[in-house]
């Protein structure tokens, strides 16, 4: 049985705010996002009568927004599980990480998950380091 996550986090390439309203109204019941501050953008949604508290940052990480569920009641037990149902919903290239991280492991190493269900391990190098 897999171990759900505490908290998940993808990142997205192009999406627009209509569309990925769209999806978190679908998927968590949640309002449209409102914007909190430069670039970012926070909703609750709900997933079996608990709050899920969504925020969105803009070009978080080399041109991808960050989308993140503050909560381990979402529909997804895995960030995987979240990108793959994101990568087909918003038809955008979704990327996230590999696994519960450990150190010692690779931070440079992600999983992507493009529309049409291709996905693997890729390498994401932080030029910012």
């Amino acid at each position: 049985m897999m171990e759900r996550y505490p908290d998940i986090e993808i990142y997205l390439a192009n999406v627009s705010l209509e569309t990925l309203n769209e999806w978190l109204k679908n998927a968590l019941r949640a309002p449209p996002l409102s914007p909190v501050g430069k670039g970012q953008w926070q909703t609750r949604g709900q997933y079996q009568g608990d709050c899920v508290p969504v925020l969105l940052v803009d070009k978080a990480a080399d041109g991808f927004a960050s989308l993140w569920f503050n909560s381990n009641h979402t529909p997804w037990l895995t960030d995987q599980d979240c990108a793959q149902q994101a990568a087909e919903a918003l038809q955008t290239e979704v990327r996230c990480s590999l696994g519960g991280w450990n150190p010692g492991d690779d931070p440079d190493r992600f999983w992507q998950v493009l529309p049409g269900g291709k996905e693997g391990a890729i390498e994401w190098p932080d030029s910012g380091r």
